[in-house]
């Protein structure tokens, strides 16, 4: 499964890393978090994990540790997802266009089981998800 989307933010590409990679921020944006914990002590970075908590639309909440596996600020970071039941990691490349920033996300996985079966319709499901919580994402860093 593969999602790719580009979307822009009329803020810097340094606010925009340093938003998006605050786990204090993340349940702002990607709203069916529901609890969002720091494993890693001080800031994020390469390595950082946090346990999340989520809550997808009508399913059943599920729990996953996350891991930066790149972190380069302020021109892309990584995710990888450690444990968790749904195997889909996610990159955000940043690159400043004008006075603001045009983000290239990928979000890329194997599903498994039953979910296999399922890859186009939670694929479609998950590209809907995304491009709402990115619409949310450039909203607040623009509002700050």
């Amino acid at each position: 499964m593969r999602i790719d989307e580009i979307f822009t933010v009329a803020a810097p590409p340094e606010a925009v890393f340093d938003y998006m990679t605050d786990p204090a921020n993340l349940a702002a944006w990607q709203t069916s978090k529901t609890h969002v914990e720091p494993l890693t002590e001080g800031p994020p970075r390469l390595g950082f994990r946090v346990r999340e908590r989520t809550k997808p639309p009508g399913a059943k909440e599920f729990e996953q540790v996350v891991e930066f596996v790149e972190f380069d600020r302020p021109g892309r970071f990584a995710v990888h997802i450690v444990e968790g039941p749904y195997p889909v990691d996610g990159a955000w490349t940043l690159v400043r266009e004008g006075d603001g920033t045009r983000v290239n996300f990928t979000a890329q996985g194997e599903l498994r089981g039953f979910q296999k079966a399922l890859s186009p319709v939670l694929s479609r499901m998950m590209a809907r998800q995304f491009a709402g919580y990115h619409r949310l994402l450039a909203s607040n860093v623009e509002s700050r």
